[in-house]
């Protein structure tokens, strides 16, 4: 099949794209710098040309909230017109678990969007929810820093790694549409704060991790069970020791 996959040069495309290109597909990485653009609309038309699947994996380069906002929107209009010109048959999008829920947050906003967006627009879809990638668990302490102290929530999260990500995101393609969500997840569960401190104790950083039931998470106030999957999660195989000695030898 020929299969486009936008965001193809990030943490997760990248490995989607190698994972396909191995089982024999036509693969096409779009990204503004291999001049696929689904902002501007550049490149798009010719790079969906008898093209079989999408996947969208991008992410906005702002966190600022309109700012994303507006990229999953523009984003999301301007892939799904050119895909539905094109006669696309699966359109397949990477989403976050607890979306709906988090509605207060202008990133989960934007996705929120996104994903309606995917739903009204008539094409076969699969929308995948993806719960936290460990590989961005620096992020999340960088972000709760003041001083030497690192404010989380201690929410329960189940992360997973982004192997077991590209992995799931290969087989949905390789299915029919689902035209609803499917969840993945890793393969265990922790506290927010205590893992989080646990990461930054391997990595010999002296920040210290406090539990705080107001810190926010991407802008939004966390429940106890709001970042789990909510359903029949497909679950990884790799777990948090595994993943953090394969990316620290």
């Amino acid at each position: 099949m020929k299969i486009v996959v936008i965001g193809g040069s990030g943490l997760i495309g990248s490995k989607v794209v190698n994972n396909l290109i191995n089982l024999g597909h036509e693969v096409i990485a779009g990204s503004p710098a291999t001049g696929i653009n689904t902002i501007t609309g550049e490149g798009l038309a010719e790079a969906l040309k008898g093209a079989d699947i999408v996947i969208d994996v991008a992410n906005s380069p702002s966190f600022e909230d309109q700012a994303v906002l507006d990229f999953f929107t523009t984003s999301g209009r301007n892939l799904l017109a050119a895909e539905k010109e094109a006669g696309v048959k699966h359109h397949i999008a990477l989403s976050v678990v607890g979306t709906q829920l988090l509605s207060d947050s202008g990133y989960f906003r934007g996705k929120i969007a996104q994903e309606k967006l995917i739903r009204e627009s008539g094409m076969p879809y699969t929308i995948v929810h993806s719960t936290q990638f460990f590989e961005f668990l620096g992020g999340i302490a960088q972000a709760a820093t003041q001083g030497q102290i690192v404010r989380l929530s201690a929410t329960y999260v189940q992360p997973i790694s982004s192997d077991d990500v590209a992995s799931a995101m290969t087989e949905v393609a390789l299915n029919t549409p689902h035209n609803g969500v499917i969840e993945i997840a890793g393969p265990e569960r922790f506290r927010l704060a205590e893992l989080v401190q646990k990461f930054l104790n391997l990595k010999g950083d002296t920040r210290s991790v406090v539990t705080d039931s107001q810190a926010r998470y991407y802008g939004a106030l966390l429940s106890d069970v709001v970042l789990l999957p909510a359903g029949d999660a497909r679950v990884g195989s790799v777990k948090f020791a595994d993943w953090f000695e394969a990316v620290n030898v």
